[in-house]
């Protein structure tokens, strides 16, 4: 991948800057002088071309350049001087990197994007000996179908287009191709494997947008580049009302799923690698986590999780996937030794945003192990920090409604489940959120509802023995003590090791009206046949 901007060329294939002093050279780059810059400086550029079509922040540069490591005000300007400098360009005269009073910085030059492969096939050449292999985690989402041809439906499928390159960048570790380059593919005929080769990417994203009446419908597929194979497909039918919320609602669910999606894509990969490094170590881990929170799972996650740590102990996606397990561990009542677990992944937690302060994922950790030891307020906080990192995390409602619970505001609990629903129905862990509800109910003394509720649960993933036994105590609030036995005794086989004293003794709060509530849970687990421990 090549961006070409007035007389320079940034390959970052070989992570060469050229200057090109005439038309071939721009087109071809042979021959072309090359410009020594350091690494911190090519990756500067890169990251300024690559979202020129926004300004980026300071804090957004020190987390893609650094990592997120604290980082100086004179350290991040002597970059940009350095930058400036290669690209013939300077703070006074900004004609190419314009800095932002207050706000940021952005790449304001003129790009176009060449693809050395397809400037290769042009001349006649087969020779791709000089691209390396395509990243992990890379993707393009090709501008999605306009079926119907209304213009204003048309606008809708660029703005869900656009909208999904940038909230699929966040996902860590991705490679985005930028929009500018899916959408010169934008009423062309498709050959994905083509597109796979010359932009070097494992996975291509399409869809289509169809209107019909008041509805809506969005189908969507993800493609591997190198196969043609369909990985995933799905389909959205919505109510057609206001554009913008709709596209919103969209791209977050898309975003959502296509996380999973691609992890598991990944860890498939990584089970055929000779010799694993951590990132394909952290995906296998991910995967078998994703699968449900059973012992079983867990423990084979921890592992992955640790051997990833073991090859490089500042992976930030190991870290945080490891403190993770201890946290699922304790507040699914999983373990007897809850507290020092949930100490030892705050300090994984906060050796993840020492390296990595904007890391979203790990402040939402960290707000689910202070929800988890009586710090509900510090804990919303976090959530609410990942919120403002990464809109799409819906985990962090979900995880404020079961603070709401812990505070003895459990009627507050739904509307922050429900939103987490909305933005990610389909979620891999919504059967935790549906628990979240189904014991707010509980709480609230609607055994019925809190049936359905964890009904859904078991129904969304049947490895999870809290929504058994939870069920199990609602079951014997509505008088069906038979089918709370059975609930019981499945909810045992996941997890055998689980007592009421186990309960009792990881108690997350010590608010009145919750410890009231969890009296009344003891007393439906005693009748469903829960050992007391």
């Amino acid at each position: 991948m090549r961006y070409l901007f007035q007389d320079y060329a940034l390959d970052t294939d070989r992570r060469e800057l050229h200057r090109a002093t005439n038309t071939e050279r721009r087109e071809l780059c042979r021959g072309a002088d090359l410009i020594p810059v350091s690494p911190q400086v090519f990756d500067l550029l890169h990251y300024l071309i690559r979202n020129r079509e926004r300004v980026v922040s300071k804090d957004e540069i020190i987390s893609a350049i650094w990592n997120g490591r604290i980082v100086s005000d004179a350290a991040l300007t002597t970059r940009l001087n350095a930058a400036r400098t290669a690209i013939g360009d300077s703070g006074e005269k900004q004609h190419l990197i314009k800095t932002l009073p207050r706000k940021g910085f952005r790449f304001v030059g003129t790009v176009h994007e060449d693809h050395w492969r397809a400037v290769a096939a042009t001349h006649g050449s087969t020779d791709t000996s000089r691209l390396a292999p395509a990243p992990r985690l890379s993707i393009v989402v090709l501008p999605f179908a306009n079926i119907g041809g209304d213009s204003e439906q048309d606008y809708f499928a660029d703005g869900v287009t656009e909208s999904l390159n940038t909230d699929l960048s966040r996902i860590s570790g991705s490679f985005v191709i930028g929009r500018h380059t899916a959408f010169a593919y934008k009423g062309k005929p498709i050959d994905l494997k083509q597109i796979g080769r010359e932009l070097n990417v494992r996975y291509i994203l399409l869809g289509s947008v169809q209107r019909a009446g008041r509805r809506l419908r969005v189908n969507v597929q993800l493609v591997s580049a190198e196969t043609g194979n369909q990985l995933w497909a799905e389909r959205f039918d919505k109510l057609f009302v206001d554009l913008l919320d709709l596209q919103d609602e969209i791209v977050s669910r898309l975003a959502n799923a296509l996380n999973a999606e691609l992890i598991a894509a990944e860890a498939r990969r990584a089970e055929s690698t000779a010799n694993p490094d951590a990132i394909d170590l952290y995906f296998r881990g991910r995967a078998i986590f994703n699968r449900g929170h059973t012992p079983e799972h867990l423990t084979q996650a921890q592992r992955f999780f640790e051997r990833a740590l073991a090859l490089d102990p500042a992976c930030l996606e190991a870290l945080v996937g490891r403190a993770e397990v201890d946290v699922i561990l304790s507040a699914n009542f999983m373990t007897d030794d809850a507290a020092p677990r949930l100490a030892a992944a705050e300090t994984l937690l906060g050796r993840a945003l020492s390296l990595a302060p904007q890391h979203a994922m790990a402040h939402l950790q960290l707000g689910l192990v202070e929800i988890n030891t009586n710090r509900a307020s510090h804990g919303i906080a976090a959530c609410e920090r990942a919120l403002a990192l990464d809109r799409n995390l819906a985990e962090a409602h979900a995880w404020i409604g079961l603070a709401k619970i812990y505070v003895g505001r459990a009627e507050e609990a739904e509307a922050h489940i429900l939103e987490a629903l909305r933005l990610s129905p389909r979620d891999i862990r919504a059967f935790r959120w549906l628990i979240v509800i189904g014991g707010a109910k509980l709480h609230l003394g609607a055994g019925e509802e809190a049936v359905v509720w964890l009904r859904r649960s078991i129904e969304a993933n049947r490895n999870n023995p809290l929504s058994h036994f939870w069920l199990a105590d609602a079951l014997t609030r509505i008088g069906e003590l038979d089918e709370a036995k059975a609930t019981a005794q499945a909810a045992l086989a996941l997890d055998p090791t689980f007592t009421i004293r186990r309960l009792r003794d990881t108690a997350p709060s010590n608010n009145p009206t919750f410890l009231a509530g969890r009296e009344r849970f003891y007393r439906g687990l005693r009748l469903a046949g829960v050992p007391e421990g």
